[in-house]
């Protein structure tokens, strides 16, 4: 369980020479040409995935369609490419609506959320032709009422909290009682009713996600449950929320095994001409990505530190959620003594993994550190001036960056004098 391959990208493998090879390319050109820090992300393993949903929830309901939570990972480079395989889009901005887009994305098969769009957001969505808006209040229908022009008519779902709270961090818990999200259920059946009397809004159905990196399927029986209570309509999205596996130690459900749970339970409860949407993220994109770090200098002792040339500024899960991610010595791949690695910010909480076997460690060395594709870029930021990394697809031995490291210009491009 402990073998540090079995974290990274399917198919990854070592070199003759002992360094990761991914998506066909050797890490050691892939640092020479792109620099460091850098975002891999190996786009046969990212297409095989959204081929495993879609294939998989097509073949067990027909009338149904995958849609890519976005914010996961807001790259217009793999928007294209979720919207190359067939999936939907959902956003949950403007700023994501926009990128979606420019990418390609059908508008009528983009679901637009958020608990506090805007009405430049929500005139952004009309406009555009987004296919669902979530209602997630009062206040998003009095908006929609006003902004949709008369005689259009705009389909929309409501957001149902079903009180379930699936055992995950707080931060990404989103279907309890007192969640910021959505409407329980007295209010969600009084926006239903409020709905169908609406001219110019077309109650679609329903949604429900009870929150994120979920080890097992219990919580999405259970949300199933619940919104079936609410009645029978033309459409269920089912949200997400599937785990990711980002240590040795996680188990979360198969992608098959999370499809089963949730048709099995539609089949009993919704119905038969019903159509299904479901909304992954984190377990489309994190196990398809490989943060490629650089080290600085180790301060040996008890602990020691390893320190590399990114940390807080390209990876904030650790600090956010106190996320674990694995590593290893990229051309010395597993063993290794337990050392802490660290990022170069100037916070102690700048802590990238603790009690992290890496072998020998040396200032020059590349670390490698898998399961990064969800939330990372989203999350990146210019901390202490740091300048976003750059992320680069990797497929049969070629590569190419979809995103370039930002420049000091760039920090300074809003500027005004």
């Amino acid at each position: 369980m402990n073998d540090p391959l079995s974290l990274f990208p399917p198919g990854t493998r070592l070199a003759p020479d002992g360094q990761i090879v991914l998506g066909g390319c050797l890490v050691e050109e892939l640092a020479d040409q792109y620099g460091t820090p850098a975002l891999l992300v190996d786009e046969g393993a990212l297409r095989m995935r959204a081929r495993r949903y879609r294939e998989g929830l097509s073949a067990r309901w027909p009338d149904s369609r995958v849609a890519f939570a976005s914010k996961a990972f807001p790259c217009t480079a793999v928007y294209r490419l979720l919207v190359e395989e067939g999936l939907g889009v959902d956003v949950a901005s403007g700023g994501e609506l926009t990128l979606a887009l420019a990418a390609g994305a059908d508008p009528a098969d983009i679901v637009m959320h958020g608990n506090a769009k805007t009405e430049e957001e929500l005139l952004l969505a009309v406009d555009a032709g987004v296919g669902l808006i979530v209602i997630d209040n009062f206040d998003d229908i009095d908006r929609l009422e006003r902004l949709v022009p008369a005689g259009g008519v705009q389909g929309v779902l409501v957001r149902f909290t079903p009180g379930i709270q699936p055992d995950t961090h707080a931060a990404v818990s989103t279907g309890q009682a007192g969640s910021k999200f959505g409407l329980l259920e007295p209010e969600a059946r009084q926006a239903i009713a409020r709905l169908r009397g609406s001219d110019r809004l077309r109650l679609d159905g329903v949604h429900v996600h009870v929150g994120s990196q979920i080890m097992d399927t219990k919580p999405f029986l259970q949300a199933v449950e619940a919104v079936a209570d609410l009645g029978e309509f033309a459409v269920y999205d089912l949200g997400g929320g599937l785990g990711a596996r980002y240590t040795y130690t996680d188990v979360p459900p198969s992608i098959d095994d999370y499809l089963d749970t949730l048709v099995t339970a539609a089949r009993q409860l919704l119905p038969a001409t019903a159509r299904l949407l479901i909304e992954p993220g984190r377990s489309m994109v994190a196990e398809t990505g490989v943060s490629l770090y650089r080290v600085v200098t180790v301060k040996h002792g008890t602990p020691t530190f390893v320190a590399v040339d990114g940390g807080m500024g390209d990876n904030l899960e650790v600090s956010l959620y106190g996320q674990r991610f694995e590593a290893t010595v990229a051309t010395r791949v597993g063993a290794g003594d337990p050392c802490i690695l660290v990022g170069r910010h100037c916070e102690s909480g700048d802590t990238l993994s603790t009690h992290v076997p890496l072998a020998d460690p040396q200032p020059g060395d590349l670390i490698a550190v898998p399961a990064t594709g969800a939330y990372t870029y989203s999350l990146s930021n210019n901390y202490n001036g740091a300048r976003r990394p750059p992320v680069v697809f990797c497929r049969d031995g070629r590569s190419r960056a979809v995103v370039r490291r930002e420049t000091y210009a760039d920090l300074m491009r809003r500027d005004l004098p």
